[in-house]
């Protein structure tokens, strides 16, 4: 299904399991060679999706605008892309007794795709408050959800719980050299296409959660691009990768949500990304909800996409943000995902910055 609409980190993968059993060791790590052992993993079944351009965005921003556009990715968003990886890479007899994510929706719907592909169980936890297309996408692959309050549950807790209940394999959202590493597929085909369009100076703009997007796509370029610059780019009051970059140490956001960019709702940056963003990548971008939702109406109306709200936030800083941005020879920026309720999508069409 298709919607339109630190050099390395060395990490831990923990399968919460029976027994404990772990999935990794301390020596693995996310680097450009898991990047590109990823890539060959999962080429044949994610899209390469395309850079686009808009002579209307270009006049807005004052400047040349490309635009990756995974939202027109399997299952609405780059996620399929660490899921893929991070399912692929589980030894066959582990991975056999199913996976468990704990996701908003986008992730979770890339582990559900992924484990229906290879004919295994698989468990998603989500917040009560995600929006409905999520859920229904995500159940559509055949995956079990459960539902929590993000204000009072803990989704680690539950995700754990069931796991160790069940013989499950943690799949995790972002901090996992494996998710990391199938997210910095990105940065080799941002790469590539910037240097087919004639870029070889320019900020990257991605939109951050946890950073396993913003993280993988750093490795990648600083290996095959490294003119071309990683800058976070988050909501008002969701800023924790903003602030810890601007610290030096993780930071966390006061409240667990509440925000139309549910996608990228984390409450601090991942203990393996945020070594990676804070060598590689420059400081962290801002928008409010309105320029989300007016980045939503431009990506509509210029290019013809579909961007949910957390998706949108790397081109709202692009259209809002143009002083911060560093001269180069473009700027680009990755719509990172497309599922959004039509009422959303309703409300972003009516909206003017």
């Amino acid at each position: 299904i298709f919607s339109l609409a630190c050099a390395t980190v060395v990490g831990t993968r923990r399968a919460l399991v029976r027994g404990a059993r772990p999935l990794a060791t301390m020596s693995e790590a996310a680097s450009i060679d898991s990047i590109r052992a990823a890539e060959s993993r999962i080429r044949d079944h994610v899209v390469r999706t395309p850079l686009l351009s808009s002579p209307f965005l270009d006049e807005l921003v004052g400047r040349r605008v490309l635009v990756k556009a995974e939202c027109l990715q399997r299952t609405g968003s780059f996620k399929i892309r660490g899921a893929w990886s991070a399912v692929s890479a589980i030894p066959d007899a582990e991975r056999a007794g199913g996976v468990i994510a704990y996701s908003s929706g986008n992730h979770g719907q890339g582990v559900a795709c992924a484990a229906e592909a290879f004919g295994i169980p698989a468990v998603i936890v989500m917040p009560e408050d995600t929006p409905s297309l999520k859920i229904a996408n995500t159940k559509a692959y055949g995956a079990e959800v459960v539902l929590y309050d993000r204000e009072t549950e803990s989704r680690e807790e539950i995700g754990g719980r069931i796991a160790a209940e069940r013989g499950m394999t943690l799949v995790k959202p972002f901090d996992d050299p494996q998710v990391i590493s199938g997210q910095g597929t990105v940065g080799l085909e941002i790469a590539e296409q910037a240097a087919a369009a004639g870029v070889a100076d320019a900020d990257v703009l991605v939109c951050c959660g946890g950073g396993g997007l913003s993280s993988g796509i750093a490795l990648a370029l600083e290996a095959t691009a490294p003119g071309l610059r990683v800058r976070t780019c988050e909501p008002e009051r969701f800023d924790d990768t903003a602030r810890s970059l601007a610290s030096g140490q993780r930071e966390r956001n006061a409240a667990a949500g509440g925000s139309i960019c549910d996608a990228i709702v984390t409450p601090t940056p991942g203990e393996l990304t945020f070594p990676v963003l804070r060598r590689l990548a420059g400081a962290g971008l801002v928008v409010s909800e309105r320029e989300a939702l007016d980045a939503m109406r431009h990506a509509f109306l210029r290019l013809k996409v579909v961007a949910e709200p957390g998706g949108a936030v790397a081109l709202a800083a692009a259209l809002h943000r143009t002083a911060d941005l560093a001269a180069g020879d473009a700027v680009i920026c990755v719509i990172s995902g497309g599922n959004c309720d039509p009422a959303m999508f309703e409300r972003a069409l009516s909206a003017v910055c």
